[in-house]
């Protein structure tokens, strides 16, 4: 990562069963919102309400990683992983899955990484004219999404995942970033 890492608490009081562990690994980040920690929080979480549509008491204990990085170090993750030698806006890496049989209980589903770059987003925002912090609440929810199996792949599955995108935006107070439909 990039020299002078922060690295945040791996879980907050107001977490609930999730350990949201944050890592600003580009300053750019904090400095342009202040407020990144708190929005980042508060993205995860929504994320994970909506995409396994429960309550938040029957939200299964769980720990999710949110690297803020800058477009140098997402380009050598997508490059090593896809095998594509660019930077990208968000990528996510789902953790294994362990059948509920053979995990224990009282430890948390590691649910896995999302890693979202910071000139890469800065610039989508800029050109789509949107806030910083509304496409980065964006981007954590759908990377989060992705952690909990849902994707893109098909018109089926993008729907799916777009509406599950805009639910949790909603909540946050982000503007449907498909439209209203």
């Amino acid at each position: 990562m990039v020299s002078g890492t922060l690295t945040l608490p791996k879980q907050n009081k107001d977490d609930g069963p999730l350990g949201i562990d944050i890592s600003i690994s580009c300053r750019s980040w904090s400095d342009a919102l202040p407020s990144v920690v708190a929005l980042c929080r508060t993205a995860v979480t929504q994320a994970v309400l909506a995409g396994l549509n429960k309550p938040s008491e029957q939200i299964p204990k769980a720990e999710i990683s949110l690297v803020l990085s800058d477009n140098e170090f997402i380009r050598e993750l997508n490059k090593s992983y896809r095998q594509i030698d660019k930077p990208t806006n968000v990528l996510a890496f789902p953790g294994d899955a362990i059948p509920e049989h053979v995990r224990d209980p009282s430890s948390p589903l590691l649910l896995g990484d999302v890693v979202v770059a910071y000139e890469t987003a800065a610039l989508e925002a800029e050109t789509e004219q949107k806030t910083l912090a509304d496409h980065l609440q964006h981007l954590v929810v759908h990377g989060t999404l992705h952690l909990l199996g849902h994707d893109h792949d098909n018109e089926t599955a993008a729907e799916e995942m777009e509406a599950l995108e805009a639910k949790a935006l909603q909540v946050l107070g982000v503007k449907n970033p498909y439209g209203d439909g």
